[in-house]
């Protein structure tokens, strides 16, 4: 729970730390940050296999802004991130069970045909999110200020997220009500 935790937090403040720490600090030592952030992924690396790549790359940015002294591996940390999260959601599409029923069977449910087809939407929608969110990312890393990249990867992308969510829900609410009565 502390890994998740301080996972979640390094995730957070890492667009943040990146900007602060442009000009102050090199890029090979804002590197250690990347670092310590897939560290604290090493525990999810049995449990999924985007965690593996997310980890693997993050490793590989780290080596290369220690030996570029670049700041732009670093912010390629969250396309990174969201190409990762699209892999292992497009695979899940291709599974029985999507990553989105996999996440909702862990309150130990057990979903009718019509709620797995929703959740397998659903899925695809969140696939379409780290597609925009991931090439969104990708320009401002590449053309965009420090400032900018730092504004879109750590506040308005997860402001987006959770504005997906916020509609997801309200979709499902409306969902259930049509086909549970």
């Amino acid at each position: 729970m502390l890994m998740t935790v301080l996972t979640v937090a390094l995730t957070l403040l890492y667009p943040l730390a990146i900007w602060l720490g442009h000009g102050k600090v090199e890029p090979r030592w804002l590197a250690m940050l990347l670092l310590a952030a897939a560290v604290t992924r090493l525990p999810a690396l049995r449990l999924s296999g985007a965690a593996r790549w997310s980890v693997a790359g993050a490793l590989v940015l780290v080596a290369c802004a220690i030996w570029s002294n670049l700041l732009l591996p670093l912010k390629l940390y969250p396309v990174l991130v969201n190409a990762a999260l699209l892999g292992g959601f497009a695979y899940s599409i291709t599974t029985p069970v999507s990553a989105v029923e996999r996440m909702a069977r862990l309150r130990g449910e057990d979903f009718p045909p019509v709620a797995q087809a929703y959740m397998r939407n659903v899925t695809k929608v969140w696939c379409g999110f780290f597609i925009v969110n991931g090439a969104i990312a990708l320009g401002t890393a590449l053309w965009a200020s420090e400032a900018a990249w730092s504004l879109y990867t750590g506040v308005i992308s997860y402001a987006l997220m959770g504005l997906l969510f916020g509609v997801e829900y309200l979709v499902r609410l409306r969902f259930k009500r049509l086909h549970h009565g």
